[in-house]
């Protein structure tokens, strides 16, 4: 059984200059206590009490080749050589811009970001500016970014929220400047008729999307729906987003688009686009993105970093060979039905759904799960002290449903993943 004492003092030392001691709140609140690590090395986390970890939050997503992948590192080390940031343009942005653009069904020009946040900002921007409307329409339990205006409802109370025909937007933060979301509107997901109705109305100036729910349990579009978004917001003149921050490169090269066979206008992308290293972006419609080379303002001093972009390049690289989502298909239906039968038999009724490469497991489900609001039906309670036990037990998961596969995960890191889940669930 795993211990994390030297974890948790370095937490308690580190509070003194650092608030929680984390520079994230999303990495606070994990249980028994926020670990402090050492080292990664293919699927596996080292971490300061000497514990090795088989690790399924992948960096919160990001890291779909495993922890320090030779092809990326190389890749980085090589272009380090030539120099670290030069407030100008190189060979290989371009590279990897075209890389984004062979791949990505809508994207006819890319600009490169360092964070999701910062990328949702510019498409919004974009979207304003191409319609001259005000009115952005996101959904409950979708996450876009830490912002005032976009971090509305990502996961209110039931006794918030309101009714499902008139959603109560809700903040999600203390300190959050409610003027900045006066144009930000909320809306139950996979409801065709309450957004066509709203987009009917014609001042929305875009629609922003999970086009797979990942935030919240792993939720796909009803039959028809994304089609009908589609449809309403071309007949409305209104810009189609997807948010692909998780999804884009990890459920397949092309990411959710590709997968649905819906193109939106503007799609914004990160996590898994470059292994870990600090590297968003946008991409869409040439006709929308080309306002970035005159009227509409996006900056920033550290976008298209050189060793970031061969970090791209060489992730794009290996996820373009057909081979690498085969393995990862393999090994993620082998663990979601290894996770399936061993709380089956243990009597514990629970939902694992989505895909290979990002699926959720939640306790309790017995309903089908279409929005966030049926999604609170799942036992997060219980879920949280079985994620604790798998982490003393060598597992580390994500305390809120989610488990990311990547390519570092083989056969016998699953068996023993499986093998520890079946112990915790006959516990529980």
């Amino acid at each position: 059984m795993s211990s994390f004492e030297k974890s948790k003092q370095s937490i308690a030392d580190a509070s003194k200059y650092l608030p929680g001691g984390a520079n994230s709140n999303f990495r606070l609140g994990m249980m028994p206590t926020p670990l402090v690590f050492e080292r990664g090395e293919g699927p596996y986390l080292y971490d300061v009490d000497g514990n090795q970890l088989i690790d399924y939050y992948a960096g919160m997503g990001p890291m779909i080749l495993g922890h320090n992948p030779e092809p990326v590192l190389s890749a980085v080390k090589r272009q380090l050589d030539s120099g670290i940031l030069f407030a100008g343009q190189t060979e290989i942005e371009q590279e990897a811009a075209q890389l984004v653009c062979e791949m990505v069904p809508c994207a006819e020009r890319v600009r490169f970001n360092c964070a999701g946040s910062e990328a949702v900002q510019a498409v919004w921007r974009l979207a304003r500016a191409a319609t001259g409307r005000s009115v952005i329409v996101k959904f409950e339990g979708h996450y876009h970014g830490w912002f005032d205006n976009v971090l509305w409802s990502v996961a209110p109370p039931a006794d918030q929220y309101g009714s499902i025909d008139a959603p109560v937007p809700v903040p999600a933060s203390e300190g959050q400047d409610l003027v900045a979301g006066q144009h930000t509107e909320v809306l139950p997901w996979n409801n065709l008729d309450l957004l066509t109705k709203r987009l009917e109305r014609g001042d929305v100036a875009a629609v922003i999307m999970e086009p797979i729910m990942c935030n919240t349990s792993t939720i796909l579009p009803a039959e028809g729906y994304m089609e009908g978004v589609r449809k309403a917001c071309t007949d409305t003149g209104t810009v189609l987003i997807f948010d692909e921050v998780i999804t884009g490169f990890r459920i397949g090269p092309g990411g959710a688009q590709e997968y649905l066979g819906v193109t939106p206008d503007l799609a914004t992308f990160g996590k898994a686009i470059a292994n870990g290293f600090s590297v968003s972006c946008l991409a869409g419609k040439a006709d929308l993105m080309d306002k970035l080379a005159g009227p509409v303002m996006h900056g920033g001093t550290y976008n298209a970093m050189p060793a970031s972009m061969a970090a791209v390049i060489a992730t794009l690289t290996e996820l373009r060979k057909e081979e690498t989502f085969e393995f990862i298909g393999t090994q993620g239906n082998r663990l979601m039905e290894g996770i399936r039968k061993a709380l089956e038999d243990a009597g514990v009724p629970a939902r694992v759904g989505g895909f290979p490469s990002i699926f959720h497991v939640g306790f309790g489900v017995e309903s089908p799960i279409t929005d966030y609001r049926s999604s609170l039906q799942a036992d997060r309670a219980r879920y949280v002290k079985f994620a604790e036990a798998l982490l003393h037990r060598g597992v580390r998961a994500l305390e809120r449903g989610a488990w990311f596969v990547s390519a570092a995960h083989t056969d016998d890191v699953v068996d023993a993943t499986i093998e520890a889940v079946a112990e915790v669930a006959k516990e529980i």
